[in-house]
């Protein structure tokens, strides 16, 4: 009896995992170094070879990765190789939880939800919020959308690769929340390479150039939290008051920028597209406000 029963909790903590790069990885050991039986599957099976030398089984299709776990995490470029992979697997979903941890638009992650659920599977949605080597750290945390009793029957293994940050039952609002955050860190990006190339144009190396801009970086948040109690609230109340960084001042600063980055010879891709924020407001009669006011632009027309 007690063989018996100790089987069935090594079953149904069982994990799945398909897709083996980077991240597909990190979360493979990371289960598997909490004890949890791990199937792996992978397009290129090579890349299997330093996980199945950890412990986890390499399936030979991925019907059978699908059959042997009753959650299935997926870790892929986007939902197109989730249908590629298992459209030829979809007789054995029934009954099994999809974890689609993959990036695509909101729109595309509700019509997987739907696929999913027309196959008899659960889905959720979730947004890894950290490069591999910090998934299963205390510092990773992945958001989830979808239905919240199929988060919790999981949550177990699902907390092992981050904290779980549940948004609610739309399958799109993890999707969401995860392009969103990577919209603030690819720009931010940009912004650091537009800077590290203009200052590179005095003379100045990157890896001088780099920790100033870094610090400037970091200290964005606290600006902002400064400014307001609880950062979005005179957003939501659609305030805009223009007693500290007004448009017109903000507008004058881009303008600036893409005048230097124009003069030395740098492309202005990043800086236009700044530029034309500031200016959309002004023309729409909204020098005088906060700078926050370009977010009418952003919206565009209602």
């Amino acid at each position: 009896m007690n063989g018996q029963q100790n089987h069935t909790t090594r079953q149904d903590s069982a994990v799945t995992v398909i897709g083996l790069g980077p991240m597909g990885q990190a979360m493979t050991r990371t289960l598997l170094y909490a004890g949890h039986p791990v199937t792996v599957w992978n397009r290129t099976a090579s890349r299997a070879d330093g996980v199945v030398t950890d412990g986890a089984k390499l399936a030979a299709t991925p019907g059978e990765a699908v059959e042997a776990s009753d959650l299935v995490i997926l870790s892929l470029t986007d939902y197109r190789a989730m249908y590629d992979i298992l459209d030829s697997a979809t007789s054995s979903l029934a009954g099994r939880t999809l974890v689609n941890l993959s990036s695509d638009t909101p729109d595309r992650t509700r019509e997987a939800a739907t696929w999913a659920a027309g196959h008899g599977a659960a889905f959720l949605t979730g947004g890894v919020m950290v490069p591999a080597p910090m998934v299963g750290t205390e510092a990773a945390h992945v958001y989830y959308s979808g239905r919240d009793q199929v988060r919790e029957s999981h949550l177990a293994a699902l907390a092992l690769l981050g904290t779980p940050k549940y948004l609610g039952e739309d399958p799109g609002l993890a999707q969401m929340m995860y392009q969103a955050q990577l919209a603030v860190f690819l720009t931010t990006l940009s912004g650091l390479m537009q800077a590290t190339a203009m200052l590179g144009t005095a003379g100045m190396k990157a890896e001088e150039a780099l920790p100033e801009l870094l610090s400037a970086a970091d200290s964005i948040g606290d600006i902002l939290r400064a400014g307001e109690e609880n950062p979005g609230t005179a957003l939501d109340a659609g305030e805009h008051p223009g007693d500290l960084s007004t448009v017109t001042m903000m507008g004058a600063t881009s303008d600036h920028i893409v005048e230097t980055s124009r003069s030395l010879g740098l492309d202005l891709a990043l800086p236009l597209a700044v530029q034309a924020h500031y200016r959309r407001a002004i023309e729409n009669g909204h020098g005088s406000d906060n700078w926050t006011r370009i977010i009418d632009s952003v919206r565009g027309p209602r």
